[in-house]
């Protein structure tokens, strides 16, 4: 429990405007050599490092060249890629580089690269 003193003077402060707060904050800081400022350091702690650490989860998948066989390459577009039709398939494949999916699972997005490897394509995970 604070003494009588500490808590008459706590009574004081609270009846101060906010200059005279700041002036005797300026005060203070004079007397003992000391800032009123929080270090940077203690005002937030940084969760840079712990993001860093983490490993992505979802991949986006991208061709970037279809290579010289693009109907094997569409054969495995088809595969790799649920309900997807000759026709887009055919349209992915040629207008190179382009994206076949997004927010794909790692071992999802690996296995759609090497399939499409495979069959001559270059694809990239991002």
């Amino acid at each position: 429990m604070a003494s009588k003193s500490i808590e008459q003077f706590v009574e004081e402060i609270g009846g101060l405007t906010v200059l005279e707060l700041a002036s005797l904050v300026k005060a203070l800081e004079v007397k003992f050599g000391v800032s009123a400022a929080m270090p940077m350091a203690a005002a937030a702690p940084s969760s840079a490092p712990a993001a860093a650490a983490e490993e992505k989860t979802e991949f986006k998948v991208e061709i970037i060249d279809s290579g010289a066989d693009k109907i094997k390459v569409i054969k495995a577009l088809r595969t790799v890629v649920k309900d997807l039709s000759l026709t887009d398939a055919k349209k992915m494949a040629e207008s190179a580089p382009t994206v076949i999916a997004e927010s794909v699972k790692k071992a999802d997005a690996d296995k759609m690269k090497s399939e499409l490897e495979a069959a001559g394509a270059k694809v990239k995970l991002s």
